[in-house]
């Protein structure tokens, strides 16, 4: 259902939602215009008809050739008012965030997110160090270099450090392949309409890079680039679902509380992704989403780095999604589990905002698709587990076995083979 029929039909349900998500939405001026436009609209039908039944009684006399140039000036002023109405209802409808399943569990933040699952926690058997330490003694992460290059929340990857990440990146594209996804390589650069079509726009506005002149946005992820190949398009239902996947580079302006994730790589401006998008059958949204958190969680199996799965409740499920999982990598260096996959059923919401559509046959009304996205996995957290579970007492980092092949067969970094 569209966000303005979701308003004229339970517009305090919609309210409720907004105080579940924690999200503002001017939606007492929706419903104010939105009377408004409706009001204007009768008005105006009435004096077309007056109009047309004038046009049908012969010759019209003087007071009613003046009754009619009142009329046409009036509906003049009439549709430049809807014109700008309407403007302003589109604009601010773009707040109004998805509607949310049933089954998602109510709660105010991340804090009361409902655990799924969790592995137990890696024992080393010696003192764990944070990756920051890890890196810079192995000479494969420099901080202050990134920082001289571009400004706080940037690094620089080096020698084995660089390869391990390009490793990984490769591995978990190839693993989807295996899976029947098809890799796309999206431009890094968007449209202002993909982000809004998608559901970034406006809500992110705040914390999304973009050229001026040109109004291109860097992506926050390719999850709008992948969904929005589609837009304004009509599928046959044989063709669904389309699975997708794509790395990116991504840039997000971090706003983070002082004092807090100063240290290493955990929050930075940019980093890299391998995202995954389904488009589906309503019908099979469900089951795609727990076939995403199985794809997601697969990754964390292979390296043998503990998983943790939550569920996400109302107030952490985010702008797009109806339910949601976030799948966690543990640390064992900082002590914490970190999120390394955002598993997403958008349903019917950017479809609607993209107009991506599906027709079952040829009879049949067109309906719209499904959208679902995960990461599988998001880098540097990846990077932060590996280099803490797979740390030796002796400083060096095994490479797990999965990526060896990616990696020339490398099966440590050890001290003293790079120098900053």
């Amino acid at each position: 259902m569209r966000p303005i029929d979701r308003i004229r039909t339970d517009p305090e349900e919609v309210r409720r939602t907004l105080r579940l998500r924690g999200f503002d939405a001017p939606l007492d001026r929706i419903i104010e215009l939105d009377a408004k436009v409706r009001q204007l609209k009768s008005e105006s039908e009435g004096l077309k008809a007056e109009r047309n039944r004038a046009s049908k009684g012969g010759p019209p006399s003087p007071e009613v050739r003046e009754r009619m140039r009142a009329i046409g000036e009036r509906i003049k002023e009439i549709d430049a008012e809807l014109a700008v109405a309407q403007k302003r209802i589109d604009e601010d409808l773009l707040w109004i965030p998805n509607v949310i399943d049933p089954s998602v569990p109510e709660g105010a933040d991340d804090k009361e997110n409902v655990l799924v699952f969790q592995d137990p926690a890696t024992e080393l058997g010696f003192t764990a160090r944070p990756h920051w330490e890890i890196g810079e003694a192995l000479g494969i992460l420099d901080i202050p270099r990134g920082t001289k290059l571009s400004g706080s929340r940037f690094y620089v990857l080096r020698g084995a450090g660089a390869a391990l990440q390009r490793a990984l990146i490769a591995w978990m594209i190839d693993l989807k392949i295996t899976r029947g996804f098809v890799e796309i390589y999206p431009p890094f650069l968007t449209k202002r309409e993909t982000l809004e079509a998608t559901g970034q726009l406006p809500h992110f506005d705040a914390n999304l890079y973009r050229d001026t002149q040109d109004d291109l946005w860097l992506v926050p992820t390719a999850e709008p680039q992948l969904v929005a190949m589609h837009k304004d398009e009509t599928f046959e239902a044989a063709d669904l679902p389309r699975r997708y996947v794509a790395y990116t580079a991504c840039f997000r302006r971090e706003h983070m509380s002082a004092g807090r994730d100063v240290r290493g790589i955990k929050r930075g401006h940019q980093f890299d992704k391998v995202e995954m998008v389904i488009h589906c059958l309503p019908q099979d949204s469900p089951a795609e989403l727990e076939l995403m958190r199985e794809l997601a969680v697969e990754v964390l199996r292979k390296l043998r780095i503990p998983a943790r799965v939550v569920e996400r409740c109302t107030g952490d499920l985010g702008f797009n999604a109806l339910k949601g999982y976030d799948l966690e990598a543990w640390a064992p260096g900082q002590g914490e589990w970190l999120e390394v996959s955002s598993i997403s059923n958008c349903g019917a919401f950017q479809a609607e905002r993209s107009s991506i559509r599906l027709r079952r046959d040829a009879a049949a009304k067109p309906e719209l698709v499904h959208t679902l996205n995960a990461s599988g996995l998001a880098l540097p957290r990846l990077m932060i587990a590996v280099l803490e579970n797979y740390q030796q007492a002796d400083g060096s980092v095994l490479i797990p076995d999965a990526v060896r092949p990616y990696m020339g067969g490398r099966e440590r970094i050890a001290p003293g083979e790079f120098s900053l």
